[in-house]
Formats: C-alpha cells, structure tokens, sequence
C-alpha cells in the first residue's frame, strides 16, 4: 500500500515561511509501524528547500505531487490543522481518483475536509490512538484503496436528496 502525507506547509502566511513540519515525522513513523510492508512517502522530506527553489524547479514539484495523488497512491493522510490550499488539491485529486483520504483536521465544516475526507479526526492524538487500535487498518481493509474512481455522477442523488 502507498501512502502520501499532505499537510500545510504555507497556509495563508504572507512571509516566505512554513509552518511546523514536525508532525509528518511522526505520522511517518507510526504508518510505517502500523503498515510495515507499505511505502509513505514525504513530499517535505524530499524537498526541504522549495521555498527557495527556482520557479520553473517549484512549479514542477507542485503539479509532480499532485499528479501522485490522482495516480499513484492508495491512501491519503491529510494534515489540516489550518486552510491549506495545497492540500485541498490534493485531497481532491486523490478523491476523485479513488484514494482513501484520512483527515487530521479541526475544521470540520470546511467543505473540502468534511465531503473528501474518507475518515476525520480531530487531531493527531486521535489519529496515533486509532492506527494503534487497528481501527485505521480495518478502515483500509473495508475500503480496498484505489478499487474505483469517484466521480461526481456518483453524487448526484445525494444532492438530489438534500434538497428534497
């Protein structure tokens, strides 16, 4: 199983800075740990520096990680703790490719969180809690990652039935 840790990195910060990257270490780890015979790949970890990278070098990284999303990975762990518009793309390329996406958010009536996310938790202590339980691997088990895509045909009768 492959698994692609999203999560902010800029946010909505003006200055060219990131927020604390010390959560993807840690969900690194503990997927590895649940998911010893699985692949987790870090964006961040390869790329430490792409606040300074060239452009053309920045824009490629960007598009090459979101295109993973859509075709390379069976599971997307999105960390959201604040906005992220790159995690948004993400999510959705993984939703609409048929990814299981399993949120760390609090930002639970954030449209994008709340209708792409497979499974929501509100922090990273309930998501560690809940890989150690199993409950995440029963989750993935259930689901079968990348089995269909998803489309929005596939949720026109939702709409249908919220607003009758």
């Amino acid at each position: 199983m492959k698994f692609f840790i999203a999560g902010v990195m800029q946010g909505s910060k003006i200055a060219l800075e990131l927020h604390d990257q010390n959560y993807r270490e840690r969900l690194k780890t503990a997927v590895s740990k649940a998911f010893p015979n699985s692949s987790v790949y870090d964006p961040f970890e390869r790329n430490k520096n792409s606040l300074f990278y060239a452009p053309e070098a920045g824009k490629k990284v960007f598009l090459t990680h979101n295109r993973m999303c859509g075709t390379e990975i069976d599971v997307l762990i999105a960390f959201v703790p604040v906005a992220s518009m790159g995690t948004a793309i993400e999510m959705w390329e993984a939703w609409q490719n048929g990814a299981i996406i399993l949120t760390i958010s609090p930002l639970t009536e954030n449209w994008a969180v709340k209708f792409l996310s497979d499974a929501l938790y509100p922090d990273l202590e309930t998501f560690f809690q809940q890989l150690d339980s199993g409950e995440i691997a029963r989750l993935l088990e259930k689901r079968r990652p990348r089995v269909t895509k998803r489309s929005l045909e596939d949720y026109e009768n939702l709409a249908k039935d919220s607003n009758s």
